[in-house]
Parts: structure tokens; C-alpha cells; sequence
């Protein structure tokens, strides 16, 4: 019986626990979720989409084998870069899990920084329809053909309201909506309702964040370490299957400029760097929108061990 257990067995309708560590990249999740999960005697599911994928280990900082064997880890290697996945077949399968995971534990961690994962799991998603095999070939070669602009421009045409909501910069976020309207006829913010779903474990969230320029210091570090690790290397085993999506990602796609001989490598490492701290900063701009997070330096391993245990204790009292 893991401490937890001996907290809440004296009340058998309380819920199971879905402890949620999350943050922007580099902030190190990885350490910490390990010591928690330890104590707490649980399993962790990563939340982190780019882990999900076994031949990418240096590019995503996925936790290595020592690391795995400390705790019993889901959805690290557990797709290939070929398989099409996406948040909502994500939740789908989390949500499953948990129902079999909550039978032995009750506390469950979820671990990342994925922001549409970790939502899909904690609000749910929106029935969004399947896309069919032309319709995405059709868009990825408007992409390829036209250019970031072209299907910017299409999407203001097709649905000028998730124009307004969408990351611009983001491609794939652009050619899914693109899809879905290729797909349906209609606009693809008619899709999304923002309902949450019911769930039947409660959900308590641990944000780890740091001040900026010690997050971007320690990202500018952790991209010359996976250089020296073979972050290179593991990229040119890839590269004929640059135009997957999952290999369009921060590590990757910078190197393929390089290899493309349109880059210098140092020029190409730089950006890796830059694209890093952008997207940390993305996450953080997401996160901070939840009000159910509460906040602490990963350096402050004992609070947070404190603040989980308490909740840990009073939820649902």
C-alpha cells in the first residue's frame, strides 16, 4: 500500500486522483515527476506528443531506459513516427488507461507539456470528423506549393472566426481546420463546442515554471547536450521521411535546413535554440490561462511535496 493509499483509506468514496505535472520544455519535468511518482507509488502517462514516438529519443528528451525503469511510464515509444495520432485519439486512449490504472492507484500522474494533450484529458475534446487520405495530401501540397500565407489566406476565406483563435504560425494547426472544412462543407470552429466533459477521478494540476532567463539558459544548454548526444545524427536517420508531420517539430526541422545545405549547422542550432524558447513561451502563454494551476519552482521539491499531500488529503473532504 503506497502512502497515499494509507491517506485516503479511510474513505472509500473519495475519487481518484489525476495528478497533473506540467510546464513549458526544459523546465524539468522529468526529475521531479520521477521523485513523486516513487513516493506516491504510481505510474506516470506522458503528455508530452513528440515522446509518443520510439524512433525520436535525443529531439524530445524522452527519459531514458535507467530513467523508465525507475517508474512504469505509458505513451513513451509508443508509436512510430508513421502512425497518424492526434489529441483526440489521445484522450480516447488516456481516458481508457486510467479506468484500468484507477483499479490499482489512487493517484495516476500525467506528465508534459503538450497543451491540446494534457486538455484533451482534463476537459475532453470536441467530436471532431475524420479526414480522409487525399484531403491531407491535398492541403500538405497546398502548403508545400503556396506557402505559409496561401493557407493562411484560405482559412481567412473558410472560416474567418478560428482565422481569429488560431496560432497563424502554426501550419498544422492551420491545414487541420483546413481539412475539416475540405472535409465538411463547414467552417471548422462550428466543431468546437468548449464543453468540458465529466470525469469520474478529480484533477490536480502542478505547473513548474522558472524566471525566463534561467528557462532560456537552461534550454540553450539542453540543445548543444543533444547535439553532442547525436540529435544530428538521429536526424539524417529520418530524413527521407522529413514531410511526416511528426518530423516538422523544433530539433528537426531546423536540421533539415542544414542538411537541405540552406543553413549553416551553427546558424541551424541557433534557431533550434530560438524555436525552443518560443514555443516555452507559447506553453507558458497557454498554461497561464488555467486558473487550476498551481504554480512552483522545481527547485522547491519539499512545497510541492507538501501542497500535493495536502490536496491530496482534503480533496473531496
Amino acid at each position: 500500500m503506497t502512502d497515499c493509499d494509507c491517506i485516503r483509506s479511510n474513505n472509500q468514496t473519495l475519487k481518484p486522483i489525476l495528478l497533473v505535472l506540467l510546464g513549458p520544455t526544459g523546465v524539468g519535468k522529468t526529475n521531479i515527476s520521477l521523485q513523486l511518482a516513487e513516493y506516491f507509488g504510481c505510474p506516470i502517462i506522458s503528455s508530452d506528443s513528440r515522446q509518443f514516438y520510439q524512433e525520436l529519443k535525443i529531439g524530445t528528451a524522452a527519459p531514458t531506459e535507467v530513467q523508465l525503469s525507475r517508474v512504469k511510464h505509458y505513451f513513451i515509444g509508443s508509436h512510430s513516427i508513421h502512425d497518424e495520432y492526434n489529441a483526440g485519439q489521445y484522450e480516447l486512449d488516456t481516458i481508457r488507461l486510467l479506468d484500468d490504472l484507477f483499479k490499482l492507484n489512487s493517484v495516476v500522474m500525467l506528465v508534459g507539456g503538450s497543451m491540446m494533450y494534457i486538455d484533451a484529458v482534463c476537459n475532453g475534446m470536441d467530436d471532431i470528423p475524420t479526414v480522409d487520405a487525399e484531403t491531407r495530401i491535398f492541403w500538405q501540397q497546398q502548403f508545400s506549393n503556396f506557402g505559409l500565407k496561401f493557407i493562411q489566406n484560405e482559412l481567412k476565406r473558410l472560416d474567418p472566426v478560428h482565422y481569429d483563435q488560431v496560432d497563424l504560425l502554426n501550419p498544422k494547426r492551420i491545414i487541420h481546420a483546413l481539412e475539416i472544412c475540405s472535409v465538411t462543407g463547414k467552417p471548422y470552429s462550428s466543431f468546437r463546442t468548449g464543453q468540458k466533459k465529466e470525469r469520474s477521478f478529480e484533477i490536480l494540476k502542478v505547473g513548474l515554471n522558472r524566471p525566463r532567463p534561467e528557462l532560456y539558459e537552461r534550454i540553450n544548454l539542453r540543445v548543444d547536450e543533444m547535439m553532442v548526444d547525436g540529435l544530428l545524427e538521429e536526424a539524417k536517420q529520418f530524413y527521407q521521411f522529413r514531410q511526416l508531420n511528426t518530423l516538422n517539430t523544433v530539433g528537426y526541422k531546423e536540421l533539415y535546413e542544414y542538411l537541405d545545405g540552406i543553413w549553416t549547422l551553427d546558424f541551424a542550432v541557433n534557431m533550434i535554440k530560438q524555436d525552443s524558447r518560443r514555443y516555452a513561451k507559447r506553453q507558458l502563454t497557454w498554461f497561464n490561462r488555467d486558473k487550476e494551476v498551481h504554480w512552483f519552482h522545481p527547485d522547491d521539491e519539499q512545497q510541492i511535496m507538501e501542497f500535493i499531500q495536502h490536496k491530496t488529503i482534503s480533496t473531496n473532504l
